[in-house]
C-alpha cells in the first residue's frame, strides 16, 4: 500500500486544475512526491503558475490544455501527459461548470453543457487512463462531487443531476475495478470558498462550523483516500457539519 505522503513513484492528472480546488489538489499531490499534470481549458497563465510553484518546490509538473468534455481532446491530453511524465495512475476528475439557473430559466443547452463538463468528462478521462492503471495493477481515481448530489444546492437542478451522476459513476467503476488494484472514490465538498461560489460568504450561516471550507481542505481529503486500498466506492462529505444543503 502506498501512503498518502509518499507518491514519488506515481503520475497524477488533475483536471480543471488552474485554480480553486483543482490547483490545491495538484499542489498537495506534488508535495507528496507525485509528478502532476495540471489540466486547464482557458486559463493558461493560472495553470502555468501552478506548475511554476510545483517546480520551485522541487517537483515535476506540466500544464496541458484540453477540453475534457471532448473525447479527442482527452485522448490527446492523456497521450501528452504519458509522454512527458509517464503512465498516469492517479486521476482526479475535478473539472466542473457551475451555471446558476432557476428552474424556469434553465435551457436544454445549459443542461447538456453541464452534464458534458461535470459528468461525461469524468467518464472520458477514466476510460482513457484505465489501460495504464491496469498495466501497473494499481490506480487511484477520485471524483470531485458536491453536496448538491444529495441536497437542493444553490446552483440548479442541472448541477444536482451532474453531481449525482458522478457519484453513481464512482460506485459503478469501483465495484468493477477493485480486483484490478484500482480504487474509485468521490469527495463531495459543500460551500467551499472559491471563485465558483462568487463571493457568497453569506452562505456560511448555513454551516454549523460557522465558516466556508477552503480548497486546501478538499485537497487534504483527496490525498487521504489515495493510500487506502480497502476504501472504494465511497463518497466523503466535506461540509462543516451540514446534514444537507
Amino acid at each position: 500500500m502506498v501512503g498518502q505522503d509518499d507518491l514519488s513513484a506515481h503520475v497524477a492528472l488533475v483536471t480543471g486544475a488552474s485554480r480553486g480546488i483543482g490547483a490545491a489538489v495538484a499542489l498537495v499531490l506534488a508535495e507528496a512526491g507525485a509528478a502532476v499534470a495540471v489540466n486547464y481549458r482557458e486559463r493558461a497563465d493560472a495553470a502555468e503558475a501552478v506548475v511554476a510553484k510545483i517546480k520551485a518546490d522541487g517537483g515535476r509538473a506540466i500544464a496541458v490544455a484540453a477540453d475534457v468534455s471532448q473525447a479527442a481532446a482527452v485522448a490527446g491530453l492523456v497521450e501528452q501527459v504519458a509522454a512527458a511524465l509517464g503512465p498516469i495512475d492517479i486521476l482526479v476528475n475535478n473539472a466542473g461548470l457551475a451555471i446558476v439557473r432557476g428552474v424556469d430559466d434553465l435551457t436544454g443547452n445549459d443542461f447538456d453543457r453541464t452534464i458534458a463538463v461535470n459528468l461525461k468528462s469524468a467518464f472520458l478521462c477514466t476510460q482513457a487512463v484505465l489501460p495504464m492503471m491496469r498495466a501497473r495493477k494499481w490506480g487511484r481515481i477520485v471524483n470531485i462531487s458536491s453536496g448538491a448530489a444529495r441536497g437542493a444546492g444553490a446552483i440548479g437542478v442541472h448541477y444536482n443531476a451532474s453531481k449525482a451522476g458522478m457519484e453513481g459513476l464512482t460506485r459503478g467503476y469501483a465495484a468493477r475495478l477493485v480486483k484490478e488494484g484500482i480504487t474509485v472514490n468521490a469527495v463531495a465538498p459543500s460551500l467551499i470558498e472559491t471563485d465558483m461560489m462568487g463571493g457568497r460568504t453569506d452562505l456560511a450561516r448555513n454551516i454549523p462550523l460557522g465558516r466556508m471550507g477552503q480548497a486546501e481542505e478538499v485537497a487534504q481529503a483527496v490525498a487521504m483516500v489515495l493510500g487506502n486500498s480497502y476504501m472504494t466506492g465511497q463518497t466523503i462529505a466535506l461540509n462543516g457539519g451540514m446534514a444537507f444543503i
